[in-house]
C-alpha cells in the first residue's frame, strides 16, 4: 500500500506492482490473492480502467462540477455525486495548454467536466484536476408518440424513465399525425397545473417503421447522429492522394470481402505461396487498410468529432458513422478499380501458420474487386460467378491456402471457442420487419477474421518494438469470484474446472467440447460467456485472454473505430511514415482516450441491443396470444427471462405469475427453486410460453408459462390460500397433493438451438 500511495502519476496496475516487487511466474497468483483481499477489506479500489488506488482516494478520471473560486481566484471543483466518507476533497482546476497560446476550457456555474486527477496530499485530501472534456448538458428534446390531430395533442415519451406527458398546442404540432414518432422541445410555461408543454420540431415516421425504431435507440442513448456543418465541410474538402512518399501496391490484386450490403470497405487482403525457397510451403500475405490518418489529423474538427463518437453504430436499417460519408463511403472506402491511400502490413507465415516476420508500409492501392462472403464461399465450393471466376485461381485459392495454414497455428494456441447464435433482422423496402433469421456463417468470414487478427498482432508488436505506447485491445482473464461461481455451477453437472491451474482459454474449451451436441451445450456456452470480463481499450497491455494472445491492438477498421485510428498514428510516428503521426499530447492522454472509446463502444452495443429488442417486439406484436418454445436466459429475484425460438426475442415471466409456490433465487446455480414443492427453473431450461404482451415502443415482451402441471390446485402458505397454479410445461411429476418426487425438472429434454461461431 505504501508503494501504491507513492506511485508517480497516481495510477498503478498489477503489472507495475509485479515489476516493482520482482513477482514472477506462479507467484503472480499470490499477488492477485493479496490484492483481492485488500479490496475485500476496503483498503484498495479499482477504477473502470482497472488501475488500482487506495480506497480513500478518488479515481484518476472523474466527472466534476464547478464548486466556486478561492480567494486567489482559482477554480474549485467537486466530484459529481460524491459518496466517499469524510470531508469532500479539495480539487483545484489546472489550466491545460493545447497548442500554442491556447488555454484550457473555463468552467462556470452549472458546468461539468471529465478531468484527470493528480493527488497532492492526504490531509486534507487535495487534488489538482486537468480538464479532458467539458460535458455539455444533455439534450432537452423529448422523443415520443404523438396522439391527437391538427388541433393539438399529447406526446407520450418512449423513454421508460420519463413518465411525464406533454401537451402540444395546435400551432406547435408541425403537422404531426396520430401515432407518429416525433422529436419535441419542452416549452417553459407559467402554468402550475396540468401537463408539461412541448413544441414538435421534427416528425420522424410511423412508429412501426425501422427508421423510427432505430431513432428511438439513437436518441435514448444520446448517440450523435448529425455532423456539424464545419465537420462536413472539412471532410468534403479532402482530396485523393498520389504516389508521393508511398509504396506502390496498385498491381497487387487485393480484394475486399464484405457483407453484400456493405457501404464502406476498409480492409483488403491478398496472399501468395511464398517464393522464398527457405520457406517451403509458407505464405506471403498482405492486409491493406484505409489510410484514415491521412485525412483525419490530430486536433482537427474531424478528429474531435470522431473521438466524441468513438465508433460507428450499426442498426438493421442504417449506420451512424464515426466519419462523414465523404470519407467513410468515398475517399476512405477501398472501392474496386479506384486508387486509394492505405496502411498495409506484409506478413510471412511458415507452413505451420507461424508468423516469421512482418513489415508495415504506407501505400497506394487499387482494389481488384469487392466480393460478398456468399460469393467468395460459393466460388471456393465449386460454383464461381462471373465476378469470382477470374479471381478463383490467382486470388481466392491462395487466400484459403494461407487461411488453412494460419488455422493450424490457431488450433495450437487454442483461443476461447464459444458457439453462440447471431440473429439478423430482415427489413423490406417499406422499412418494416419481415423476419428474424440466424446469420449465415461461412469459412469466408473466418478467412477475413484470421487475417485481421494477425494484422492486429503485428501492430501491437511493432509499437512495442519501437518502445512507443499504443492503444491495446485488452481482455483480462476472468476474475476469481466469477471463476468460483462457475466452478460451483459446473460441479452440479459433473463437470470440473481445474482449480489452482494457470487460467487459460483451453480449460474452458475442454468443458465446451465435452458438452458439444448435448442438451446442455447452449447452457454451458452461455454460463462460460457470463464468466468472462468485458474487453476494453487502454495503454497498459494486459493481454487478450479470449484470443490467447499476449498483445493485441485494433488496426484494421479506422473508418469505424477511433482506437484503430490511434494505432495508425502510432505506427506512422514509430516508422517515420509522415508528419501526421501520434502527437505528444495524444501519448499523454492515451488512458483518458481509452476510457472514452471504451464507454462509447458500450453505448453503441446497448443502443444496437435495444433497437433489436424493439424490432423484435414490433415483429411479434401481431402474435400476442400465440405459444412459443423458449429457453431461460436469465434467472433473477423478480422472474425469468426467456428467449423465444427461433426469433430470439427476450421476454419476462414475472415471479408473481410463475405459480403458487414461493421461489427463492439460487445465484450460484443460476436457478429459482420452489420452497414448498422443490420445482426448479434453471438457466438454459427449455419451456413453453405464451406471448401476453409486446410493447413495440419500449421493446418489452411479457410472457407466461403454459402446459399442464401436477401440483395441487390450492396450497396453504402463511395462513393464506394461494390461487390455482398457472399452466406450465415440463413440471416435475409427483403424487397429487404431495411433494414431487425429486427436485429436478421432468418432461422433454432441451433441444439444441441454432448456433453460430463468433470471435470475441
Amino acid at each position: 500500500m505504501e508503494f501504491i500511495r507513492g506511485f508517480e502519476g497516481g495510477k498503478v496496475t498489477k503489472r507495475d506492482i509485479a515489476r516493482a516487487f520482482g513477482v514472477k511466474g506462479p507467484d503472480k497468483v499470490h499477488l492477485k490473492k493479496a490484492l483481492r483481499e485488500l479490496s475485500e477489506d476496503g483498503i484498495l479500489s479499482k477504477d473502470t480502467s482497472h488501475a488500482l488506488r487506495p480506497a480513500d482516494r478518488l479515481p484518476g478520471v472523474q466527472v466534476v462540477e464547478f464548486a466556486g473560486l478561492t480567494k486567489q481566484g482559482e477554480v474549485l471543483v467537486k466530484p459529481v455525486n460524491f459518496e466517499g466518507g469524510g470531508e469532500v476533497p479539495i480539487i483545484f482546476l489546472k489550466e491545460k495548454k493545447r497548442g500554442r497560446g491556447k488555454g484550457g476550457p473555463a468552467l462556470g456555474r452549472g458546468d461539468r467536466a471529465l478531468v484527470r486527477l493528480t493527488h497532492i496530499k492526504d490531509e486534507p485530501p487535495t487534488y489538482k484536476a486537468m480538464v479532458l472534456k467539458v460535458l455539455k448538458p444533455g439534450p432537452s428534446a423529448v422523443m415520443g408518440i404523438f396522439h391527437g390531430n391538427e388541433n393539438g395533442g399529447r406526446i407520450h415519451p418512449v423513454d421508460k424513465k420519463n413518465r411525464d406527458e406533454y401537451w402540444v398546442d395546435r400551432d406547435d404540432t408541425a403537422g404531426a399525425k396520430e401515432g407518429e414518432l416525433v422529436l419535441a422541445d419542452p416549452v417553459n410555461s407559467r402554468r402550475q397545473m396540468g401537463p408539461k408543454r412541448a413544441r414538435v420540431k421534427e416528425r420522424l415516421d410511423d412508429i412501426s417503421s425501422a427508421k423510427a425504431i432505430s431513432m428511438i435507440a439513437i436518441h435514448a442513448h444520446d448517440i450523435p447522429y448529425e455532423f456539424p456543418d464545419d465537420v462536413i465541410k472539412e471532410a468534403e474538402a479532402a482530396k485523393p492522394v498520389d504516389l508521393k512518399g508511398r509504396t506502390d501496391l496498385r498491381d497487387i490484386p487485393l480484394i475486399t470481402i464484405d457483407p453484400a450490403d456493405a457501404r464502406d470497405h476498409d480492409d483488403a487482403i491478398w496472399a501468395e505461396a511464398d517464393p522464398d525457397p527457405e520457406n517451403k510451403g509458407g505464405w506471403h500475405t498482405i492486409v491493406a487498410i484505409a489510410d484514415v490518418a491521412h485525412y483525419v489529423k490530430p486536433e482537427s474538427k474531424l478528429d474531435r468529432e470522431a473521438l466524441k463518437r468513438g465508433n460507428s453504430c450499426y442498426f438493421p436499417d442504417r449506420v451512424v458513422p464515426m466519419l462523414p460519408e465523404a470519407l467513410s463511403a468515398d475517399l476512405c472506402s477501398l472501392m474496386p478499380g479506384v486508387e486509394r491511400a492505405c496502411m498495409a502490413v506484409h506478413m510471412w507465415f511458415d507452413s505451420k501458420g507461424r508468423k516469421i516476420r512482418h513489415k508495415f508500409v504506407r501505400g497506394l492501392m487499387k482494389s481488384a474487386a469487392n466480393v460478398s462472403y456468399t460469393e467468395a464461399q460459393a466460388a471456393i465450393d465449386g460454383t464461381p460467378s462471373d465476378l469470382t471466376g477470374p479471381l478463383l485461381e490467382p486470388v481466392l485459392k491462395p487466400l484459403w491456402g494461407a487461411f488453412k495454414s494460419i488455422m493450424e497455428a490457431r488450433a495450437k494456441r487454442e483461443p476461447l471457442d464459444l458457439d453462440l447464435p447471431e440473429r439478423r433482422v430482415e427489413i423490406n423496402e417499406d422499412g418494416h420487419v419481415t423476419g428474424i433469421t440466424l446469420r449465415d456463417r461461412f469459412d469466408a468470414h473466418r478467412v477475413v477474421e484470421e487475417f485481421m487478427i494477425s494484422a492486429n498482432v503485428c501492430a501491437a508488436e511493432e509499437m512495442e518494438k519501437h518502445h512507443l505506447p499504443t492503444m491495446y485491445r485488452i481482455h483480462e482473464e476472468p476474475p476469481m469470484e466469477k471463476l468460483e461461481s462457475l466452478r460451483d455451477f459446473l460441479a452440479t453437472m459433473d463437470l470440473n474446472l481445474a482449480k489452482g491451474a494457470v487460467m487459460m482459454p483451453r480449460l474452458f474449451n475442454g468443458i465446451l467440447h465435452k458438452v458439444k451436441d448435448t442438451p446442455q451445450e447452449h447452457l454451458i456456452n452461455d454460463v462460460v460467456l457470463r464468466s468472462q470480463t468485458q474487453a476494453y481499450y487502454g495503454p497498459d497491455n494486459m493481454g487478450h485472454f479470449g484470443l490467447a494472445l499476449p498483445r493485441y491492438a485494433h488496426f484494421t477498421s479506422p473508418i469505424r473505430r477511433y482506437a484503430d485510428l490511434i494505432v495508425h498514428r502510432g505506427l506512422i510516428r514509430a516508422l517515420k511514415l509522415g508528419k501526421d503521426g501520434m502527437t505528444d499530447l495524444e501519448v499523454e492522454e492515451l488512458a483518458a482516450i481509452g476510457e472514452q472509446i471504451s464507454n462509447t463502444e458500450r453505448r453503441a452495443m446497448a443502443a444496437e441491443r435495444d433497437s433489436t429488442d424493439r424490432y423484435l417486439a414490433n415483429y411479434l406484436s401481431d402474435q400476442v396470444g400465440k405459444e412459443f418454445v423458449g429457453r431461460i436466459t436469465g434467472v433473477t429475484r423478480f422472474g425469468l427471462f426467456v428467449s423465444l425460438e427461433p426469433s430470439g426475442g427476450d421476454g419476462l415471466i414475472p415471479i408473481s405469475e410463475i405459480g403458487a409456490d414461493y421461489y427463492e433465487l439460487d445465484e450460484a446455480h443460476h436457478r429459482l427453486v420452489g420452497e414448498r414443492f422443490g420445482e426448479v427453473f434453471r438457466l438454459g431450461d427449455r419451456v413453453e410460453v405464451r406471448l401476453e404482451e409486446a410493447n413495440k415502443f419500449t421493446g418489452g415482451l411479457k410472457l407466461s408459462l403454459v402446459g399442464e402441471g401436477n401440483l395441487p390446485d390450492f396450497v396453504e402458505k402463511g395462513g393464506k390460500r394461494a390461487p390455482k397454479l398457472a399452466k406450465r410445461h415440463d413440471r416435475p411429476r409427483g403424487a397429487k397433493g404431495g411433494k414431487p418426487k425429486g427436485k429436478g425438472r421432468g418432461g422433454s429434454k432441451p433441444g439444441k438451438p441454432g448456433t453460430s461461431r463468433r470471435t470475441r
